[in-house]
C-alpha cells in the first residue's frame, strides 16, 4: 500500500542539494510525487511529497535524518495522507502586482479565509521594477472556491478589495486539458 511523506529541507549549495537528496530518496525507493524548490535569500528551500510502500518511508525517516545531519541541513518529515478534492470546490488562479508594502500576503490570505476559500498554492516574491527601479511586489495562488459562492460577486468583491490595497489582480478559473 503506497504510503506519503512530506519532506522540507533548508540549507546547502543549491546545485549539490538537490542532486544528493534526490538520490537519497531514489536510493531508499521512493518516488517524488510533487514538489518546490527554491533560493530563498542565502539559503535553498525545498518542499517535497514522496510515495512509497512502508518499508520505503521508514528507510527515507533513517537515511533522511543521517543525511541532513551530514550536510548541515534543517530537514523535517512527517508522514500524510492523500489529498481528496471534492466537486464542490472550482478551482481558480489570482494573481497580483503592486508597490511592494507589508501584509500584502497577510491581506489577501485574510480576504480568501473570510469566505472560506482554501488556498492551495501560494508565491510571491519583491522585486525592482526595471524602468524605475520601483520596490514592486507578485503574488500568484491557487485558490479552491466552495461552488455555492457566487463567483461573479467574489470576483467584485476582490477587485474592490485590490483597489483599495492599490494593487492589480487578475482572478480567472483555471483551465484543465
Amino acid at each position: 500500500m503506497q504510503q506519503l511523506l512530506v519532506i522540507s529541507a533548508v540549507g546547502g549549495d543549491p546545485t549539490t542539494m538537490v542532486q544528493d537528496l534526490t538520490r537519497t530518496i531514489l536510493d531508499c525507493g521512493g518516488n517524488i510525487k510533487e514538489g518546490r524548490m527554491t533560493a530563498l535569500g542565502s539559503e535553498f528551500g525545498m518542499l517535497l511529497l514522496v510515495a512509497g510502500n512502508w518499508h520505503t518511508i521508514s528507510r527515507l525517516e533513517r537515511d533522511l535524518e543521517r543525511f541532513a545531519n551530514n550536510n548541515g541541513l534543517t530537514m523535517k518529515f512527517r508522514r500524510t495522507e492523500p489529498r481528496h478534492f471534492g466537486k464542490e470546490r472550482l478551482p481558480y488562479a489570482v494573481d497580483v502586482v503592486g508597490l511592494d508594502q507589508p501584509g500584502i500576503v497577510h491581506s489577501l490570505c485574510g480576504f480568501f479565509a473570510s469566505r472560506q476559500v482554501e488556498i492551495g498554492e501560494l508565491t510571491a516574491r519583491s522585486y525592482v521594477a526595471s524602468q524605475t527601479d520601483t520596490p514592486m511586489f507578485s503574488v500568484q495562488m491557487y485558490v479552491n472556491i466552495p461552488a455555492s459562492l457566487h463567483i461573479s460577486a467574489l470576483r467584485e468583491e476582490f477587485m474592490d478589495f485590490c483597489d483599495q490595497l492599490n494593487v492589480d489582480a487578475i482572478m480567472e478559473p483555471v483551465k484543465h486539458s
